[in-house]
């Protein structure tokens, strides 16, 4: 408590509910999700796994936009290439599941130097490069011979399990490594790194006349979005073993993820989830309507962003007073105890 005068006290806290609430509410969520290939049917399991891909995207491009102010239109470069990096070790000879963390990595060392190239850029000029390095490397990639070239290639060393156990092994995969990133993007706001987002997110010059490294910490959020896209690249592949430049470098990965990250609330972490749900319960719904399918999406983008900028939790938060993943500080005035 700190005092501001005599009538009253200031209450800073993470949150405004107990921990252990949601302590045990993401307990009960991760058991849940954890054993759900057990108690759900595989079409549901299916869809479960698209929606952890999207979540792990979006929280990666959240990072990025909502918190380092870098709006990449590019993301699916570094999708791209986790899904190539798992298709090629294992022609290796490599476990495909093994291959997840080293697709991750092999994205975070190529986002490295090209963070050189892009930060010379500001703006749509910096957007418009992403767009371009994702489609380079599609090119490139589609002129390797060993990867199947244009046309694709099937990722080997899967077919020794059965069907069963492929989908429940898949799952797991899909269910960890997003739970890996969203966690991870949590405690890394939670640490000085996400002070030092959060005022880059506030005020860049301020920012910078306080001592932020700005640069630095730009380029260290784009490797680690970068990571967490091969990340999601590399499950891709395994759970739709087909690998193909068209499919894997599809735009289509970065307008999903800026729509859910928008409609969610950019700058929060629930923000890019409660998008992805808002996505796949439209798109479940709403995909045997043609085109009126994609005709209220955009409208609902557009409505979000006239009238709740902010987002769907953006605006559950400032009614509710409400986080469910606090990464700064409540300010309450408490009266002062007789």
């Amino acid at each position: 408590m700190t005092p501001v005068d005599s009538h009253g006290l200031i209450s800073i806290r993470r949150s405004t509910h107990s921990p252990v609430i949601t302590m045990v509410g993401a307990a009960v969520l991760v058991g849940l999700l954890s054993a759900a290939p057990w108690i759900v049917s595989q079409s549901l399991a299916s869809i479960l796994m698209n929606f952890f891909i999207l979540v792990i995207m979006a929280t990666m491009w959240n990072l990025l936009a909502g918190y380092a102010g870098m709006v990449s239109i590019g993301q699916q470069a570094f999708v791209g290439l986790g899904a190539y990096a798992t298709l090629y070790l294992a022609i290796k000879g490599m476990n495909p599941f093994v291959t997840i963390p080293l697709a991750a990595a092999a994205c975070g060392i190529i986002a490295l130097p090209i963070t050189y190239l892009l930060f010379r850029l500001r703006g749509g000029y910096f957007s418009i490069a992403t767009w371009v390095i994702a489609d380079t490397a599609m090119l490139i990639i589609g002129t390797i011979a060993l990867l199947g070239g244009g046309t694709g290639h099937l990722v080997p060393g899967l077919s020794n399990l059965s069907p069963t156990a492929l989908t429940d092994a898949e799952y797991l995969a899909t269910w960890i490594v997003a739970l890996l990133v969203v966690a991870g993007t949590y405690f890394l706001l939670r640490s000085r790194v996400g002070l030092v987002l959060a005022s880059l997110r506030d005020n860049e010059v301020a920012a910078r006349s306080a001592g932020v490294r700005v640069t630095s910490a730009r380029r260290m959020v784009f490797v680690i979005a970068a990571a967490g896209c091969g990340a999601a690249g590399a499950v891709l592949a395994i759970s739709q073993p087909f690998v193909q430049p068209g499919n894997e470098f599809n735009l289509q990965w970065s307008a999903e993820m800026l729509f859910v990250s928008m409609i969610g609330g950019l700058g929060t972490i629930e923000g890019p989830i409660l998008g992805s749900i808002v996505f796949f319960v439209l798109q479940q719904s709403l995909q045997q309507q043609g085109a009126w399918y994609l005709i209220i999406f955009g409208a609902l983008a557009m409505a979000v962003a006239i009238w709740q900028p902010r987002g769907l939790w953006g605006a559950f938060r400032d009614r509710f007073h409400m986080e469910l993943m606090p990464v700064g500080h409540w300010v309450r005035e408490t009266k002062r105890p007789k």
